[in-house]
């Protein structure tokens, strides 16, 4: 029975999409992680994330035992599947918590990591997750039970591991989800925790794509100067003293961009256009502007709201952008770009000066 069992495995492994496989498409060549080097930690990282969506197809497929092809994704790099988050709505696999297989790691090494997946267009997969992307959107993820019990796990490890690490790493949708728990975690706990966000949404219209420089930074300075004006006539920003934006200030997650991604680019921008104010001397007027969008600032002022908090704005953060020509928009958004060790990459720090 066993030979029959491999027998069929390895059948399957052949029949099935390359890039499923660790051995064919992962970072086979880190036979020695340098917990110190970042672009280990980075493979790492985005390898976890791509072990929840082989967690996820084994599920769908019922692959099990010999067939399972999502078991090397983190064994690779000596770790273990401690939990595994399913919707409790459709019952998918959104996300996992890693362990550390070393009882005492070094201090570079995670002892935990949560990593969240993207949005998958399958039949059981689809009408959930194209929900929670449209919740994403119109920043109600909070709302959501999955986000729900990833808050849930990410205070229960923190308060578990005591003095180890706890990362969190997610693709696209997945990055949001990890995004929103860390920023409440930091809030609430004021516990900064090593965050990988692979292609994470900008949640307003992207200009990036936009080749005339001038027009573009144009584009920029008019709408932060309009956005800057209308948050300085918010009666609850002038009276608040309670801010999170520049609470969440020292807190520096690790993003994950490519410039041919529509999804994604758009922080590239955010980030220079904030640094070429500063160089003018405007920067107060963008510090301002960077902390809030357009329609957050309408809604709120129409309402009669105090200002919300927007997902995707982020006072500081080590900006990674891939500068390698992607063949299409599906390569330049997908997770596997982050491993390879021929990626060319800028890595900048941008810190939001209080």
């Amino acid at each position: 029975v066993s030979e029959d069992l491999t027998k069929r495995g390895t059948q399957s492994v052949l029949m099935r999409p390359e890039r499923e496989i660790f051995g064919l498409s992962g970072p086979t060549h880190l036979t020695a992680v340098d917990w110190t080097n970042t672009h280990h930690r980075r493979s790492v990282a985005a390898s976890l994330v791509a072990g929840v969506y082989g967690l996820e197809r084994d599920r769908r497929k019922n692959r099990h035992g010999p067939i399972d092809l999502a078991l090397p994704w983190w064994e690779f790099f000596h770790f273990q599947v401690f939990h595994v988050l399913k919707d409790d709505v459709d019952s998918t696999i959104f996300g996992a918590v890693y362990e550390f297989k070393d009882a005492d790691p070094a201090p570079d090494v995670p002892k935990y990591v949560i990593a969240f997946r993207d949005t998958i267009l399958q039949p059981d997969n689809a009408p959930q997750d194209i929900k929670l992307d449209f919740k994403c959107f119109r920043n109600k993820l909070h709302e959501s039970s999955r986000f729900q019990l990833a808050i849930q796990y990410v205070e229960k490890l923190v308060a578990l591991a005591a003095n180890a690490s706890v990362w969190l790493a997610g693709h696209s949708l997945g990055s949001s989800i990890a995004l929103l728990a860390v920023k409440n975690t930091v809030l609430k706990m004021d516990y900064f925790i090593e965050t990988y966000l692979f292609n994470p949404p900008f949640l307003t219209a992207s200009i990036e794509w936009i080749k005339e420089e001038r027009v573009k930074e144009g584009i920029r300075f008019a709408s932060g100067v309009v956005k800057a004006g209308l948050s300085l006539t918010a009666d609850a920003l002038k009276h608040r003293e309670y801010n999170p934006f520049v609470l969440l200030a020292g807190w520096s997650p690790h993003l994950f961009v490519n410039p041919d991604d529509p999804v994604s680019s758009e922080y590239i921008g955010y980030f220079e256009h904030r640094k070429k104010m500063e160089e003018i001397g405007a920067g107060n007027v963008e510090r301002l502007a960077a902390q809030n969008t357009m329609r957050n600032i309408i809604k709120c002022a129409a309402k009669g709201r105090e200002l919300e908090v927007a997902l995707h704005l982020l006072p500081s953060a080590y900006l990674t952008t891939n500068l390698g020509k992607s063949p299409s928009v599906i390569r330049a958004h997908a997770i596997e770009q982050w491993w390879n060790p021929d990626i060319h990459c800028t890595r900048i720090l941008h810190q939001f000066q209080k």
